[in-house]
Order: C-alpha cells, then sequence, then structure tokens
C-alpha cells in the first residue's frame, strides 16, 4: 500500500489521448490522461466509464447534447452511449475503468492505445 500523488504521476508524460494506469482496484484500473483537441465518436458495448476532471474544462457530445465539465466534476457514460470527448485547452483526467477497456471502444483509429503503460 503506497499513496499516490496525481500531479506527480501527471509529471511523468506529455502525450494526450494515450491513458496511463496508475492502480487498480479488484478489476478496475484507475488511469490519468491528459486530452486536447477532438478525440473520436465511440462507445463501449459493455463497459460504463467514469470520467473525473481534475484540471480544466472539458466537452463531452452524445448525439443529442453536449455536456461541459470543469474541474471536480465527474459524469459516468452508460455502457452502449455514443460519445465523443473534446477539449480546447489541455485537461487532466481521471478514468475510473474496467480491466481491459480500450479506450476508442468500437471504433479502432490512430488514438487507440491497446497496452496501456503503468506509471
Amino acid at each position: 500500500m503506497q499513496k499516490v500523488n496525481l500531479r506527480d504521476k501527471l509529471a511523468l508524460f506529455s502525450d494526450h489521448w494515450s491513458p496511463k494506469v496508475v492502480d487498480a482496484v479488484d478489476d478496475y484500473e484507475i488511469k490519468l490522461v491528459k486530452v486536447q483537441g477532438d478525440f473520436v465518436w465511440h462507445q463501449h458495448d459493455d463497459e460504463d466509464e467514469l470520467f473525473l476532471f481534475m484540471e480544466g474544462q472539458r466537452n463531452i457530445a452524445f448525439r443529442d447534447r453536449t455536456v461541459t465539465l470543469g474541474a471536480g466534476e465527474f459524469l459516468v457514460v452508460p455502457k452502449g452511449v455514443e460519445h465523443r470527448p473534446s477539449a480546447d485547452a489541455e485537461c487532466h483526467v481521471l478514468l475510473f475503468e474496467r480491466r481491459g477497456v480500450v479506450n476508442t471502444g468500437d471504433a479502432a483509429s490512430d488514438l487507440t492505445v491497446r497496452e496501456l503503460e503503468r506509471i
């Protein structure tokens, strides 16, 4: 058991849209990701996703609306719901996802990360 300083972990990388695993709880991974620009439209057929915004402001677009979130806010996207994250400026996000979740879900792209780095 070791405490984890999220700011220290975020300082270890600079790439966008590439989640890093920082720890796990049972079969769920705790991930950090830096985001900027537009991601791809996608969905996760079998998994919910939790996005906790630590720094910055980010939008999550759905086909019928867009939700804007800032630091200290979170959103759970239910499985099977198509969405597209975006951020005008860099923001930092904590993800809580079942082990094995692919970041682009059903939409393979150049942003797909299948082997996650543990930091």
